[in-house]
């Protein structure tokens, strides 16, 4: 049995969010992130540029999912909620009205 060479790429640490592409796992200072692929999908399209504005059909893109603009603003919802259970201070999910949403750099 040969080591399996770990993807670099598939980490992805921004803040205190830890993003595992491949194993579809996430953390948030270290505490298991319990998400749906969905919101998975959202999160990981967010993070992967932060600051930049990702509108909801690039959201629904990422997600891999067809769903509609509420169906997005639920996922959202559901994500921040997620969050601030573990951990009240969170706000790095920021909607920009009329555009989209996006991680806070």
């Amino acid at each position: 049995l040969q080591d399996v060479d770990i993807d670099k790429d598939a980490i992805i640490e921004v803040d205190s969010l830890v993003m595992d592409t491949n194993r579809f796992v996430a953390s948030w200072k270290d505490m298991p992130l319990d998400i749906t692929l969905t919101e998975f999908w959202i999160l990981h399209a967010m993070v992967k540029r932060p600051g930049h504005v990702k509108n909801r059909d690039q959201l629904m893109e990422a997600a891999k999912a067809v769903v509609d603009d509420s169906t997005v603003t639920s996922h959202i919802k559901r994500l921040r909620k997620k969050f601030v259970a573990m951990d009240s201070e969170f706000d790095q999910i920021e909607t920009v009205y009329g555009m989209g949403y996006r991680w806070k750099a």
